[in-house]
């Protein structure tokens, strides 16, 4: 059997989309945006559907490219934003990481990959962004393992502080941590 490189968030696509809130994560994402130079170029890696954060990042006029893994999340997302270049393809192998970006996005994936994933997930990103680039991502501040509420997968936090260090390591300056209004965790660096 294939293994599957959308951590099992196609078989529930269609939870995902019917719990995903319109408004939690958009404050945050907002927030980050404004940080960046305007009109620059976003990749939205695990974006979903498009929905809340692409269309946020797209409706704020930035050059939006998108990564997921799942195929009925990209269908949705392609019904939602036909006119955003997205790739279906998992983000640890993607070749939108051969392109430099402005900003890079990855809400509600990081903790889904295994600890050494995570590491080259964010080392990744590092290497793709440019000089004042910004990175923000989710994952909890507290070091723990559990259940994903959808697939029932294991989910992996490292924790603030092996966080911060290997944003540090990969050349990011760490910024701040915030909570959205649903109790989710931001990390917010920039590029040396």
């Amino acid at each position: 059997m294939p293994a599957d490189h959308s951590n099992g968030y196609d078989a529930a696509a269609d939870e995902f989309t019917e719990a995903r809130s319109p408004v939690i994560g958009v404050e945050a994402v907002s927030s980050w945006l404004a940080s960046l130079t305007a009109g620059g170029s976003i990749l939205d890696i695990g974006a979903g559907n498009g929905a809340p954060l692409t269309s946020t990042i797209v409706n704020a006029g930035f050059d939006v490219y998108a990564i997921e893994a799942s195929e009925a999340l990209v269908a949705e997302f392609r019904r939602r934003l036909p006119g955003v270049t997205i790739a279906c393809e998992p983000a640890e192998t993607s070749a939108l990481f051969d392109r430099m970006f402005d900003g890079i996005l990855a809400v509600g994936l990081v903790f889904l990959l295994p600890e050494s994933d995570q590491r080259a997930l964010i080392e990744k990103a590092a290497n793709a962004l440019r000089p004042g680039g910004g990175l923000l991502f989710s994952a909890p501040i507290e070091t723990g393992t559990w259940d994903d509420i959808l697939t029932g997968l294991p989910s992996t936090s490292l924790g603030e502080e092996a966080y911060r260090t290997v944003m540090s390591a990969c050349g990011l300056r760490p910024v701040k941590t915030c909570l959205d209004e649903g109790g989710t965790n931001y990390y917010t660096a920039l590029k040396r």
